[in-house]
């Protein structure tokens, strides 16, 4: 039987990490099959992808390409042998991300950004994906401040109300696949309603 893609999604700060983890945290208590991963650098020609694009500066076009390379890896080496074995996939982002940041946040083409991201993932689609939505300031406020800032992080509130905007309209283009979550109440009232979510694509 093939296994589920279950991607997580949001501006950075949102808590999309934090609540991926509490899933594989409860998919582990359930003896459940799965594999946690993340975009980009996912894979070993990943993470010198990941090093790129976070730290040279680039054009939009760049990114783009750079992005997708590091999905169809992802997608050959990791996802789909996963999902072959019957494996529930947990992933760090996805293919919407690219959509949300170099197509809404950068600027770029939609039809662009969607072509490419056709081609890189081969089709693959997310049998559910959760956005962590929060207000940019509250998504801002949580950063560590210890860590240093990357490209994305440096490029200011606006970059991000952009790339915010993008997610929820890629909600709204597809309500089916994609559910908006809000991360502005508790960790364990989002946690909660992420789990509802996740447990009723386990159950079709």
């Amino acid at each position: 039987m093939r296994g589920k893609l279950i991607t997580f999604e949001g501006i950075d700060g949102s808590g999309k990490t934090t609540m991926l983890r509490r899933v594989a945290r409860e998919l582990e208590r359930l003896n459940v099959s799965h594999i946690v991963t993340h975009e980009p650098g996912g894979t070993e020609l990943g993470v010198g992808i990941r090093e790129l694009v976070l730290a040279q500066e680039m054009g939009p076009i760049t990114e783009l390409f750079l992005y997708a390379a590091d999905r169809a890896e992802h997608v050959r080496r990791v996802i789909r042998p996963a999902l072959e074995e019957g494996r529930i996939v947990l992933s760090d982002r996805y293919a919407d991300a690219t959509l949300a940041y170099q197509g809404y946040g950068r600027g770029l083409p939609l039809e662009l950004v969607r072509a490419v991201n056709r081609w890189a993932t081969d089709g693959l689609l997310p049998d559910l994906t959760i956005v962590l939505d929060c207000d940019v300031q509250i998504a801002l406020g949580r950063k560590r401040p210890a860590r240093a800032l990357d490209r994305f992080e440096q490029s200011g509130s606006e970059f991000l109300h952009r790339v915010r905007t993008g997610y929820l309209e890629i909600a709204r283009d597809e309500p089916e696949r994609v559910r908006v979550i809000s991360s502005a109440e508790s960790e364990e009232v989002t946690a909660h309603q992420v789990w509802e979510a996740v447990a009723a694509i386990l159950r079709t």
